[in-house]
Order: C-alpha cells, then structure tokens, then sequence
C-alpha cells in the first residue's frame, strides 16, 4: 500500500534519524564485537522496521515497493549489518508467506514476523545448489499428514537466530529442476533440525549466517506454501521483490560513501590545496554521482512498475546487477580518494569497501542477473 505523501515523509525523516543519531556511531563497535546489541534490535522492533511489507491486518506497514525502496535508501546509509537484522523479515524469509500463504498460516506467523517476536530465513541455498536454485537436493517426502525433510542448506541468513524457515525442498526426486521443488514452513524448534555455527565472513560483522541440517524432520502438510512443485515458482517471485530491496541500500550505501568522500576531500590538502580542487579526483566523485543516479532511477521506476501490477524480473535483474555493480565501484573510489586513510579501519572506509562485495553474490549473482536479463530480454523480442 502506497502512503500519502506526508506520512511517507515522515516514516523516511524517522529512520533517517535513527541511522545518523543511533545507528552510526555504533558501526564500528558492532563490527567489532560481531554482534547487535539487544537494545538497538528492541528499538527496530518499535519503529516498525520488522515489518515494512506486512499487510497492516497483520500489524505491519504494509509499504508499496516504491516506498519499501526509499526507507531501504536510508537504512543504507549506514552499515548493512544493521539492516541484515530485519532485512529477511521484510524480504526473502516473510514474503513467499504473504505472497502465496493461507489465511491460517498467515494468522499463525505473520503478527510475529511483523513485531520482530518470530525472526524468518530463507532456506534455498546448498552446498551443490546456490546458482543453480533448481537443483535443490534436500527432500521432502510425504508421510500421512506431514512431510519429513533431510538435507542441508549452506549460507543461510539470520539462521543462528530464526524462529521460523521457509524451506525449499524436493518433493518429486522424478522431476528434474524446478518443477519438483516444494516450498515450506518449518519451525525452528521441529526435532531434527539444527543450525551450525556463524560463519566467518569477509564482511558485514554483526550480520550472521549459518549451516542448516534437516534430519528427519517432520513438517505438517498445512505448512506447505502453495500447491505442491510451486517451490521454484515462489523462491522466483520473492527474489523479484528482494533484487529491488537490495538495490535500494546498494544506492544509500553508494550515497553516504559520495557524502563522506566530498568532506574527507574538501578538508585534506595536498601541494597546497584541498583534494577536491584537483581534477582527477573530481573524475571519480563525478563517476560515482553519476552511477548512483543511475541506479536509483532505474530502482524506483522499476518499483513503481511492480507496484502497478506489472512484470518487472528482467527490471528488478537489471536494477540488482547494475546497483550492486555500481556500489563496488563507488567503495573501490572511496578507498582511493582516502587514500592511505581508505585503508585504515579507523575511517570505516575500508569496512564498507568489504561490505559491500556480497552485494553482488547474495539473492543472484551478478552472472546470473545476467543471464536472466538475456533471457527475459530474448522473450520480449528486444
């Protein structure tokens, strides 16, 4: 649902704020301590940032894409650890829930999700199955009234903490690829499930993932999302929605790295002047302006569009790949113009210029955005 134009102002004013005055004085701490303090996740909860795109019915916000992307701008002007807290709550662990539920699944999880009580991952990710999505290997085999699960998924967000998986799994091993692949809800505390420990990450401390083991687990068949062999279908349609998300904050990313850039140079001098007087550093300012335009231009209109009912995956592949590409760049041209301070932990520079790498691995690669931009652009005859 789209705000009015005043209410909107408001809610991006609010967490404006509570990225400058909370949220970034406590970066490098929580990159440090590779942890989110409990007060800041508490305060998250209260400012509704758990459920930006639940329906109100639910207890959420219920935002339209375009607006989800404009708070997704300005939480991005911080580190994206932050966001990861409740990031899968808005995107890829609540919204094939929202998407294809039942009303009673619905009734049951989403008041929880919304509130931030019930924090959700996204189990599509294995060991032989990250690019290749349809070539899921954990199985799901139909016994009475449940469904018992075996497998393991790898790289999985927020799962050390997740109270509930939306599960992709095997449930027609006859059926190659996507088309006997099922979706499903599984509790945190079903027996035979278990998480392993946090990996170490190249960035992003504070934001974790983690192993996740099915052993014998047994789901009930009403957890099922959809109709049985929907899985790929649904894991699809969510990433459209989350490819847009990302975007989003790969551009507030983009622009608070252009806003720190233009102060580090305006002050430091160098022969004499001030580093913004010289020419070739302008290049690399004016580069990074206007990529970053770019990329919010095509982010925004491409939420409008999905807001309007249309298609938009090659849309929503092409903001993700060029967003997440651009923000690279842009961290690649910070730690540059900071120079020998670019590389120092004591800027943050250097932190970001690690954070942002995943953004072009997580929710499809870059070559996959690709390949999806290809085909869909084939399709369409041009």
């Amino acid at each position: 649902m789209a705000l009015d134009a005043e209410t909107r102002d408001q809610l991006i004013e609010t967490v404006r704020r509570f990225v400058t005055e909370r949220l970034r004085p406590l970066e490098a701490k929580v990159a440090e301590d590779d942890a989110m303090p409990d007060e800041v996740v508490e305060e998250m909860k209260g400012l509704g940032l758990f459920g930006l795109s639940i329906p109100e019915e639910f207890g959420g916000l219920d935002l339209s894409m375009e607006d989800e992307c404009l708070v997704g701008i300005e939480l991005g002007r911080t580190s994206p650890a932050f966001r990861s807290t409740f990031g899968t709550n808005v995107g890829i662990g609540s919204q094939a829930l929202v998407m294809f539920g039942t009303e009673a699944q619905k009734e049951k999880y989403l008041p929880g999700i919304a509130s931030g009580e019930i924090i959700t991952s996204f189990a599509l990710t294995e060991p032989e199955a990250g690019s290749d999505s349809a070539n899921v290997q954990t199985r799901a085999v139909k016994d009475g009234d449940h469904y018992v699960l075996n497998g393991a998924k790898r790289f999985i967000t927020n799962a050390n903490k997740a109270h509930l998986f939306t599960v992709m799994a095997r449930t027609d091993p006859n059926k190659p690829g996507g088309g006997g692949v099922s979706a499903f809800l599984v509790d945190r505390d079903s027996p035979g499930l278990t998480v392993g420990k946090s990996e170490k990450k190249m960035g992003q401390q504070g934001a974790h993932v983690s192993e996740v083991f099915f052993d014998n687990v047994r789901v009930p068949a009403e957890n099922l999302i959809g109709k049985e062999g929907e899985g790929f279908k649904v894991a699809m349609q969510v990433l459209d929605r989350g490819r847009l998300h990302i975007s989003s904050v790969c551009i507030g990313v983009a622009e608070r790295l252009i806003a720190d850039c233009v102060a580090y140079a305006s002050e430091r001098k160098q022969f004499g002047q001030p580093l913004s007087s010289f020419q070739l550093l302008q290049g690399m300012i004016a580069d990074s302006k206007t990529e970053t335009l770019a990329a919010k231009a095509l982010t925004l209109e491409t939420a409008r569009k999905r807001d309007a009912g249309q298609s938009v995956t090659m849309e929503a592949a092409a903001a993700k790949y060029f967003a997440s590409e651009m923000v690279g760049r842009v961290a690649d041209r910070a730690v540059q113009i900071f120079g020998g301070a670019g590389y120092i932990a004591d800027y943050g520079i250097e932190r970001f210029y690690r954070d942002v790498r995943i953004f072009r691995i997580y929710e499809g690669t870059s070559q996959i955005q690709q390949v999806i931009i290809a085909r869909e652009t084939l399709k369409r005859g041009g």
